[in-house]
């Protein structure tokens, strides 16, 4: 059946009874291309219902449909015509994992930051009310989602507006609402109903006259929803609140959905899913399922072969756990990402001083700010893509009070299939421009762990970038040593050509300079720099490159020509990193490559710039 569907318009002709099977050919491609491909699964396998209801009830494109984070739209893609490319997911040249609004017409919006869905749907409502367009606009959030402060930014402007808006909360985790039966399945169409509607509104005309009957009538109806759904706080937001429904029950949903339709104002409709639905394995695991590698679908996920090499991540966690045993003022802060950013065996080991906050990036920077007011050591482990969303509370809250907070910058530089929207390529130029604030890059792992000593040693903040994966091999230790803040360390004298190099990029730079005869500075922290280096790096050679796998622009090749052109030093320099544009997904390693950031590429931009270099 799945082959016949080339777009929701030949969704929309199957018969109701037809749409069961339609979903389960769906479950199975899903899983039959994550397993080849990697990419989320766990997500994906529980909206498959929902998306199918969604495009048969809704007249899509021309309805917009926005999908919160984005890890659950591989049904999505596969209905909208895209289930051909599925091979190609997440590959260079393939298939994004997330909505793009340049790969298909019915990706309306892009997404791959949490919480933003209510917002970005409330203005396309808001844009199709003002052009005099009839036409629905829905924002799909998880409830992980919902534990951004955004999400309720966005509903509490869309409760005053008259607009067709509907929110859908895909509840995945039993967070919220106890489970849900036929009660809760024939309310919820009872509530989206318009005769209910109608004399709900009718009601309301009548009683405002009587301001007191009018409230008591109000307050009836809430506690009475209150009695069998958690309405009441969606409620004071100005949405007509309406489930919680089985999200896997086509019988439940569509008909809920067709009601909604005719519904005015903004609605918020509950639904209950499953993560790993329909697959058992994913059901009973979807942690370890939820973004897996590629797999055998019949076996499931086999042990890992521990990795010859730890990952940055790993070695973080290490660390983490080390510095908490010696020093009880460590706390450790993650916005939801405990697996991700190495906090699991800290979590087990220190319970009281581990704090996931939810997916709100800004207030763990706030919370971070209060407890180093009161002489704690706050550690916030995030990903350096996701320190942008608390960009205020960084400068306003932490370094404007000069507070010593350690940030732990994972994934820094690219970061592999998840593409642009998760790339830490700014954060060396979004950070240096800060007063009070240090960055350090550390080359390998054990400068890693140096340098996060160094980084916790400190009375202001630091932040700590580090790459996904692992590095070239180099042991870490386990000792909480610590170097000098802001001081680089010479690697490789030569003649002529010497190469700045901040991060990992040390290693490509020290392979190049064996070919070239040039020096190597590993410069370790991009601010401060390493003034005095500089100055005699220039003094002793005819030209100077910089490294980093950060965006060159206002980088730390940007620094280092800063303070040269304010030292008055014309001294040729060659400026190598990221370029000024979004850089797609594909294998890390390639990506690099293509943006000349190898050591083939790095020797070749060198003798393009000075071809009578002397080697």
């Amino acid at each position: 059946m799945l082959e016949s569907i080339h777009s929701p318009v030949d969704l929309r002709k199957l018969k109701r009874s037809d749409l069961p099977r339609l979903a389960a050919d769906v479950r199975q491609c899903v899983l039959d291309n994550v397993s080849q491909t990697g990419g989320h699964l766990s997500s994906n396998l529980g909206t498959v219902e929902l998306t199918v209801a969604l495009h048969y009830v809704f007249n899509t494109p021309e309805d917009r449909i926005v999908w919160d984070v984005g890890h659950q739209t591989y049904p999505h893609k596969i209905l909208t015509g895209r289930r051909e490319r599925m091979p190609t997911l997440r590959q260079m040249g393939g298939l994004s994992g997330f909505p793009r609004r340049d790969e298909s017409e019915y990706d309306t919006f892009g997404t791959a930051h949490s919480s933003t869905s209510i917002s970005a749907a409330l203005g396309m409502a808001i844009a199709a009310r003002q052009k005099g367009e009839s036409r629905h606009a829905i924002a799909v959030i998880g409830d992980g989602a919902m534990t951004a402060g955004m999400a309720f930014e966005a509903m509490n402007n869309a409760g005053i507006e008259d607009c067709k808006l509907l929110v859908i909360l895909n509840d995945n985790d039993m967070s919220i609402s106890p489970p849900v039966g036929a009660l809760n399945r024939y309310l919820a169409q009872l509530m989206s109903g318009r005769f209910y509607s109608t004399a709900k509104n009718m009601g309301k005309n009548v009683l405002k006259g009587a301001p007191p009957l009018f409230e008591l009538a109000k307050r009836f109806e809430q506690h009475a929803k209150g009695m069998v759904v958690p309405a009441t706080m969606f409620e004071q937001f100005g949405f007509n609140y309406i489930g919680p429904i089985d999200g896997h029950d086509l019988d439940s949903l569509i008909p809920t959905l067709e009601n909604i339709k005719h519904l005015k104002g903004p609605q918020f409709l509950h639904v209950i899913t499953k993560k790993g639905q329909g697959y058992r394995l994913a059901e009973e695991d979807p942690v370890n399922y939820h973004g897996p590698g590629k797999f055998d679908p019949k076996v499931g996920l086999v042990p890992a072969v521990k990795p010859a090499k730890p990952s940055f991540m790993h070695i973080f966690g290490q660390w983490l756990c080390d510095m908490a045993a010696v020093d009880k003022r460590l706390v450790g802060i993650t916005p939801a990402m405990r697996e991700g950013s190495g906090m699991v065996e800290f979590h087990k080991r220190f319970p009281d001083r581990y704090y996931d906050v939810g997916i709100a990036e800004q207030h763990a920077i706030t919370f971070a700010a209060g407890l180093a007011c009161e002489g704690l050591k706050p550690v916030v482990a995030i990903y350096s893509t996701f320190l942008q969303r608390g960009y205020d509370q960084l400068i306003h809250d932490v370094a404007l009070q000069n507070l010593p907070v350690v940030f732990a910058l994972d994934r820094a530089g690219l970061v592999g299939a998840d593409g642009a929207t998760h790339a830490g390529a700014y954060d060396i130029a979004f950070l240096r421009c800060i007063p009070n604030m240090s960055i350090a890059c550390p080359s390998d792992e054990r400068e890693c762990r140096l340098l996060l000593s160094t980084a916790y040693a400190q009375n202001h903040p630091v932040a700590v970038r580090y790459p996904r994966g692992a590095g070239v091999g180099v042991a870490a230790g386990t000792d909480l040593d610590t170097v000098p803040l802001g001081k680089a360390e010479l690697r490789r004298e030569g003649n002529g050509l010497c190469i700045l190099a901040f991060g990992t990029l040390l290693y490509p730079a020290l392979e190049v300079a064996e070919k070239l005869n040039a020096t190597v500075v590993n410069m370790r922290w991009a601010k401060p720099l390493d003034e005095a280096m500089i100055l005699q790096m220039a003094s002793k050679h005819t030209c100077l490159v910089s490294l980093e796998d950060a965006s060159v622009m206002g980088g730390a090749g940007s620094a280092v020509g800063e303070f040269l052109q304010k030292s008055n030093l014309l001294k040729p320099l060659l400026s190598l990193g990221l370029p000024d544009q979004f850089i797609e997904h594909g294998d890390p390693a390639k990506l690099m490559a293509l943006q000349g950031l190898d050591a083939t590429g790095i020797e070749k931009a060198i003798l393009n710039q000075w071809p009578d270099i002397k080697v």
